[in-house]
């Protein structure tokens, strides 16, 4: 299989996954042909990349973070509680929610128990095959890849579950935002962004007084906007006056954001998107766990195409978890370009005079981030 963005997805491919509904329906098959109908019409669900059949990297397994299954059950736990929100605009101190605390302690032990039996799983693209209104799909990867980062830091399972749930949650105030500026497809105006703003305050006041979920959970949802250099909001605090907890979801935020595709903007592929969040290093963000993030970030997904130094193309077949920027990949042509009969698989982290030198995605070259 080989990882196609949406955007330049040809009518005649073969789908190499399913895609699933926010209900866990397939909507599409493994092996379903694309119709340009079809193409569009998952652009517009927010489908970023698809898996499509290619007969030169039959074979390749791109693994899964969490089953389908657990996905599927946060994903419709997370709409529960964002939609019993919305339900209370005004929601008064007396007015608790005892179930919603469980229902994400429950789910969040499973995305634990899964998370935990790789040692060396690594934070990979997961919003590439379930439509499901954006919100949803982002609550969860925030969810697990600070949950992720957490184990790499060490943490024990309860600052685990404090950090999965405020992940989880960091974002449950926009439920009292107005939809038409949440959705709104263009550039928000000053009024719609000091609204939009809003949602971290609101969220903390949502949550801070939930039964199940601990106060520094709500404190993720506060602070998680705030920046080290004092220009982030709604407080301006800076440095040592973040939680910690709050920083990894920052940059997890941050990060989920820029390579999941909306409406008004295309997805970035990993390596962009870390190499944006560098530029803040010590201004924004916090260098040391940018440098951990970056460790764990499989910066070159399984399935996407690159360009040798040498001239010659290959697809990614596996990720190195202790060199993520020198991956496995499966040779495609000779240095000419002519494809060979016999693809074979190449191990960068053994062959450190060849170099990832472009990244193509269909007639498109970018350059990837200096390693």
């Amino acid at each position: 299989m080989r990882m196609m963005p949406i955007s330049l997805s040809r009518p005649g491919m073969r789908l190499a996954r399913k895609i699933y509904s926010d209900d866990g329906i397939v909507l599409l098959a493994e092996g379903v042909e694309l119709t340009a109908s079809l193409i569009r019409r998952l652009g517009e669900c927010g489908i970023s990349f698809l898996y499509i059949q290619d007969a030169r990297t039959e074979g390749l397994v791109v693994p899964e973070l969490l089953s389908e299954e657990t996905q599927r059950r946060t994903i419709n736990t997370i709409r529960q509680a964002f939609r019993d929100f919305t339900d209370q605009p005004h929601k008064s101190k007396s007015t608790t929610y005892p179930y919603i605390g469980r229902n994400m302690r429950q789910v969040m032990q499973l995305i634990m128990d899964e998370l935990g039996q790789s040692e060396d799983a690594m934070i990979m693209l997961m919003n590439l095959h379930t439509v499901d209104h954006y919100l949803y799909m982002h609550s969860l990867n925030v969810c697990v890849y600070s949950t992720l980062l957490g184990m790499a830091s060490g943490y024990n399972h309860d600052q685990l579950v404090t950090l999965g749930l405020g992940a989880m949650l960091h974002d449950i105030g926009k439920t009292q935002i107005s939809m038409q500026v949440l959705l709104k497809p263009g550039a928000l105006s000053a009024y719609e962004f000091d609204e939009m703003k809003r949602h971290t305050e609101r969220g903390y006041y949502l949550l801070k007084d939930e039964p199940n979920i601990p106060l520094l959970a709500a404190h993720c949802a506060y602070q998680h906007h705030e920046r080290i250099n004092g220009s982030g909001y709604p407080r301006g605090i800076k440095g040592n006056e973040i939680h910690e907890f709050a920083k990894w979801i920052g940059i997890v935020d941050s990060y989920d954001a820029m390579t999941s595709q909306r409406t008004y903007k295309d997805a970035m592929l990993p390596h962009q998107a870390v190499e944006a969040l560098y530029a803040g290093s010590d201004i924004l963000y916090d260098t040391s766990m940018l440098q951990l993030f970056r460790d764990k970030v499989a910066i070159y997904p399984i399935g996407l195409t690159v360009k040798l130094n040498t001239g010659q193309y290959a697809v990614v077949s596996d990720i190195n978890s202790t060199c993520a920027h020198r991956p496995v990949i499966r040779i495609l042509t000779d240095e000419d370009g002519v494809e060979l009969k016999a693809p074979f698989d190449m191990d960068l982290s053994k062959q450190l005079n060849i170099l990832i030198s472009k990244i193509e995605i269909g007639t498109e070259e970018i350059n990837p981030m200096p390693a």
